[in-house]
């Protein structure tokens, strides 16, 4: 029989399921010495957030087929060691939906009503009916920033209440706003319309306080933040500075930049509402996750596909093996024509070029959609799921094949269409399985991608190069490579910079004044 190691406190429902098709111990708070010696036994794996599985205790894991992460992020588990090994890894990427998007909803009408310190007020034998008039939701404007899965819930309940609902999400079509009864509008018109600004966001460098001061300054004197997602996602300090000024009516946080919430002025106000990161923490959602998970793992032992895999599932390790490099070149391109386009992205063309053309297009075509998305979703797109993703967000998804050899015996050329344009990039892989971008807008190039990008469209004219590398040097920012595609003299041209430092704020609006300059597009990859 199987065994199954149960690493984190799991409902007792996940236990039984495992139970019907594998010896199941449960082991909590081993410490990682302890997890190498044992985990060659097990074939597989189910955890929480507490067990941090390392690439040492993935390499002695010998006999492991599936790990199974019981809620949503997957960053306490090295997953491409699990890759390399040929082992799935699967999460619960809705489990906690419901639980997540009803307390966003509870917090909105907790803040409306005051009904945290009236509660306290009576306990303490006061009868203040007076000092908490409350506000209705009734035809009051909820701007939902993020409509994914939970800010999606929570628009759909908050329309049958009677709001109005605004949303920000670039990687949303109009579409599917459209279907959920949400006006699409820029981040400062949501800001400025408000009554309601609820989160539903991953904490990433463009989201990491996205409500500051300036932001703050553009809310209704009535507007009530309200924040389920991801600490840090607002700047603490201007919140509480907007707050005590009467620049907004009050807030209501679930999670903050750090946890435990330690020393913070946030206490100090009765409109603000407080609470310790409960947005999962309900009965259904930890039986859910418990569920979802072990469902995956009994499968998969029975031979059957997981449903949720964050790699990709039902390829063997030699295959696995062959096609990784591939995988990996098309979620770079994908993450890169993403973020190259900008936007709403409504169609994404993927092309697979030269001895490329004769390859299974499915497992490509999927690592380009996860590129595409791993900007706005994170940890929460994988293989399995970023073709639903693509769809939910209304992107049309074109697969085609092209025999011709190019430069290259192969590459793949991707390219996404969207509300600012279109752009394209093409890649290949070197002998060595390095990646080379070889073109971008149709402009020849040859550059390794890194961790900090700049391109420019340009005119093709003296000067324009040494003008660009002196603005960066007067801001500190270093060259690391540098090189310029064009198809004439004299033409249009881009130019790719590899940087070793991000560009600090307001650089990229200098650099776009630059003469010649037609534009510019930071990336991150």
């Amino acid at each position: 029989m199987a065994k199954v190691l149960v690493s984190d406190p799991i409902d007792q429902v996940g236990i039984d399921i495992l139970s019907q098709v594998a010896q199941v111990d449960v082991k909590t708070g081993l410490p990682p010495e302890e997890l190498v010696k044992i985990i060659p036994e097990y074939d597989a794996m189910m955890l929480r957030s507490g067990t941090r599985v390392t690439k040492d205790i993935i390499a002695a894991a010998t006999n492991l087929k599936i790990i199974g992460r019981a809620g949503v992020g997957v960053d306490n588990i090295d997953v491409p060691a699990a890759t390399r090994q040929g082992i799935v890894v699967v999460n619960s990427p809705e489990g906690n939906t419901i639980a997540a998007a009803e307390h966003a909803l509870a917090m909105i009408l907790s803040l409306s009503r005051h009904i945290p310190e009236a509660n306290q007020s009576v306990k303490n034998e006061q009868w203040e009916r007076k000092r908490f008039v409350g506000a209705e939701v009734y035809k009051k404007t909820l701007g939902v920033v993020g409509l994914g899965k939970i800010g999606s819930h929570v628009a759909n309940v908050a329309k049958s209440m009677g709001m109005k609902l605004l949303a920000y999400d670039p990687f949303i079509s109009k579409e599917r706003a459209d279907q959920l009864g949400c006006t699409l509008v820029d981040i400062d018109l949501l800001f400025a319309e408000s009554d309601y600004i609820t989160l539903h966001i991953p904490k990433t460098p463009e989201t990491t306080h996205l409500i500051n001061k300036e932001a703050l300054s553009k809310m209704k004197p009535n507007a009530r933040i309200i924040n389920c997602a991801r600490g840090g996602t607002i700047d603490e300090d201007a919140l509480v500075e907007a707050i005590a000024a009467g620049k907004i009516a009050g807030a209501a946080l679930d999670v903050f930049e750090e946890e435990p919430l330690g020393e913070s002025k946030l206490r100090d106000y009765e409109n603000i509402i407080l609470t310790p990161h409960l947005g999962a923490s309900t009965a259904e959602a930890q039986v859910n996750v418990a569920v979802d998970v072990a469902e995956q793992i009994r499968d998969v032992l029975l031979g059957l596909p997981a449903r949720s895999a964050v790699n990709i599932p039902g390829l063997t390790p030699d295959v696995m093996e062959k096609m990784r490099p591939y995988l990996q070149l098309a979620e770079t391109l994908g993450n890169l024509v993403g973020q190259l386009a900008g936007g709403r992205i409504e169609r994404l063309t993927v092309r697979l070029q030269g001895e490329l053309a004769s390859t299974k297009g499915q497992p490509i075509v999927v690592a380009s959609i996860k590129g595409l998305l791993s900007q706005a979703l994170r940890e929460r797109v994988n293989y399995v799921n970023a073709a639903i993703e693509a769809k939910e967000r209304g992107i049309r998804i074109i697969e085609t094949h092209d025999a011709s050899i190019r430069d290259y015996s192969d590459s793949l050329h991707l390219a996404a269409q969207g509300s600012l344009g279109e752009h394209s990039v093409t890649g290949a892989l070197l002998s060595d399985g390095e990646i080379r971008i070889t073109d971008v807008d149709g402009f020849p190039i040859n550059v390794p991608p890194s961790n900090y990008m700049l391109f420019t469209v340009h005119r093709d004219m003296p000067g324009i190069i040494g003008k660009i590398g002196s603005l960066l040097g007067s801001f500190n920012v270093n060259i690391a490579s540098m090189q310029v595609g064009r198809k004439i003299v004299r033409g249009d041209a881009v130019m790719a910079l590899s940087l070793d430092d991000p560009l600090p704020e307001g650089l990229l609006s200098e650099i776009t004044k630059v003469s010649g300059i037609r534009d510019a597009y930071t990336v991150k990859l």
